[in-house]
């Protein structure tokens, strides 16, 4: 199998001539996005690799029906985006993490923002922050800051208009903003 293709040139010219070669092409291209994108959400290796799987297995009973209306990394996101959700929704099976607050020793004392502790601090406060946002709030500032999406991959993925993914983006902004009390994202 040539390496070089892109990933719809691989669907296009083995998937019906050699389709385990076309999975196992694919699979080896995504599984490590799929994999981390399933564990951000839930926080839990297990239950992140038993989604990918399931994920996978999925792609592939989908993979004639993928029209290229997108790029084949933007419809396995969205495949393991909604598989995620849908998880979420049925029977809650997505655990989030709680960030254990421990009493800063340094309370009251400025810290210099060259010492690592302050970017510790910070990380600490972010991640307190998103866990809690809704899962939604969550995704859509994943998708811009940790994915690299951009407003429009973002509007098609979740079926909604660019303006009303901005505005999210906002608010979810605004609100990792106010609980962490400083400016975390560049606008």
């Amino acid at each position: 199998m040539n390496l070089k293709l892109n990933d719809e040139e691989v669907i296009r010219q083995y998937l019906t001539s050699s389709p385990n070669d076309c999975f196992e092409t694919l699979y080896n291209r995504y599984v490590n996005k799929v994999y981390n994108r399933c564990y951000s959400l839930t926080k839990d290796s297990e239950k992140a690799q038993d989604f990918t799987h399931d994920i996978f297995i999925k792609m592939f009973s989908y993979l004639d029906r993928f029209e290229e209306r997108s790029t084949f990394s933007t419809w396995l996101y969205s495949i393991s985006y909604n598989y995620c959700m849908d998880q979420l929704r049925l029977g809650n099976r997505l655990t989030m993490t709680t960030l254990v607050e421990e009493e800063d020793e340094s309370e009251g004392h400025a810290i210099s923002t060259d010492e690592p502790v302050d970017l510790e601090y910070s990380m600490q406060q972010l991640t307190k922050a998103m866990n809690s946002l809704s899962q939604e709030e969550a995704m859509i500032l994943r998708l811009k800051y940790q994915d690299d999406m951009d407003i429009r991959q973002i509007a098609n993925l979740l079926q909604l208009k660019d303006s009303a993914v901005k505005m999210r983006l906002k608010r979810s902004r605004d609100k990792v903003r106010q609980l962490c009390g400083a400016t975390i994202f560049a606008d």
